[in-house]
């Protein structure tokens, strides 16, 4: 994360109140962390690369048929 990008986030983490109910300091530095990681993506140089797809996704994985049984495979199961 670039010095600005960590003055952004401590400015707005200076900035923060609490409404309701009583954080802790864990609580409250997993919040300043998760405005941090924020900032950082919004930043990064990374987004040019193209998203990596999911084997899941693979368009020829649902076009393929997957292997049937014979209809009387039931029998041969059981040998």
């Amino acid at each position: 994360m670039s010095e600005a990008g960590v003055e952004e986030v401590l400015q707005a983490a200076a900035q923060m109140r609490v409404v309701r109910g009583a954080p802790d300091e864990v609580e409250v530095a997993a919040l300043v962390a998760s405005l941090a990681a924020v900032a950082s993506r919004a930043t990064s140089t990374v987004a040019d690369e193209p998203p990596v797809r999911s084997e899941w996704a693979r368009p020829l994985r649902t076009a393929t048929p997957s292997p049937r049984a014979a209809g009387d495979a039931w029998r041969w199961s059981l040998r």
